[in-house]
């Protein structure tokens, strides 16, 4: 703390602290001085050798002299405390990150699980847009608004943090996660509004379904909401029968024709990610691809600290001199 206070201490005057070079000559000057007069009062009387408390402090007025000094030069040098205050300023892009959350994100093909990874892809996107307003819609057997669309981006990463697979009732449904995340972007007033649609399944909907996949593509058209598909599993999966766990194609898990459908037709990209480093990637690109115009405002303030150097000059001037004219008053 004390480290990054002296950091943004800053001096108007840097120059005159050249000044402080006078604290070393006078010291000097005042060594020769004191030799010199040592020199011509040798005596054999050993009444000028006694160590008294005044000689031990006999030094004192000098050294308060000398840090009067160094206070002066330090707030002639005009001493001040730096602030910076610094606000994004920008024409940002609306964007609902539309997550799944079944039960099969917990797949263990990425470490150390398929929705770990993804809440922390997600989490560095997020700080990596400082003027977006980003909203959470999590799906899974139903779909749920996890956090609208704000600027608190803090507030944002605690609940992606906070998700959980069973959060909700199992299922996949696409349709109706894609269809809430554009009602959640409907009311925007942005140029730009972008959902990012993260699923491992298939549509997989309860028969309390409402909207199909095409329908919430029909929607999601008519909005001018772009979609960024993304399908994450790896290239082998395993299912269980009767025999046991077998080993079959991951792409059997996804249904990439709809998604790639999706975001053609949006004007979006389909993705694959197959491993973290894949995804990691996509959310990158995604990131160039939707770049937003920020412009950083940069505020300085200053708190001169000169005053408080003047006054520690006064103290210890009024120290000098109150022992020079009292306890040091004669020569012990």
């Amino acid at each position: 703390m004390l480290y990054n206070w002296l950091q943004n201490i800053e001096f108007a005057r840097l120059w005159v602290l050249w000044g402080l070079l006078l604290i070393p000559l006078l010291i000097f000057f005042r060594t020769r001085m004191r030799k010199k007069k040592a020199a011509m009062l040798v005596t054999s009387s050993h009444a000028f050798t006694t160590k008294t408390g005044k000689n031990f402090f006999f030094n004192l007025p000098f050294l308060f002299r000398l840090i009067t000094i160094a206070c002066v030069i330090t707030a002639l040098a005009q001493p001040r405390l730096k602030h910076v205050q610094n606000r994004n300023k920008g024409e940002g892009i609306d964007i609902i990150l539309c997550l799944d959350v079944s039960g099969s994100m917990l797949s263990s093909d990425f470490a150390p699980n398929r929705l770990e990874v993804a809440k922390q892809m997600a989490i560095d996107f997020v700080k990596s847009r400082p003027v977006d307003q980003i909203g959470l819609v999590i799906f899974s057997g139903e779909p749920y608004t996890q956090f609208p669309l704000s600027t608190d981006h803090q507030t944002l990463i605690t609940h992606l943090k906070g998700l959980r697979s069973g959060m909700l009732d199992d299922g996949t449904v696409i349709g109706e996660g894609l269809a809430t995340a554009t009602d959640r972007l409907s009311r925007s007033k942005s140029k730009s509004k972008v959902i990012i649609l993260l699923t491992d399944g298939k549509e997989e909907a309860p028969e309390t379904r409402l909207i199909d996949p095409y329908a919430a593509l029909e929607i999601a058209k008519s909005k001018g909401v772009k979609v960024y598909t993304i399908g994450m599993g790896g290239k082998i999966g395993y299912i269980l029968t009767e025999t046991g766990r077998q080993q079959v194609s991951g792409d059997q898990f996804l249904d990439e024709p709809l998604l790639r459908r999706i975001a053609d037709q949006t004007g979006g990209k389909y993705f694959r990610a197959t491993d973290q480093q894949g995804l990691e990637e996509i959310y990158q690109r995604i990131d160039q691809l939707e770049k937003t115009q920020v412009e950083v405002i940069e505020k300085v303030r200053y708190d001169e600290l000169f005053m408080w150097f003047i006054l520690a000059a006064l103290f210890f001037l009024l120290l000098e001199i109150l022992l020079r004219y009292t306890t040091f008053r004669t020569f012990p």
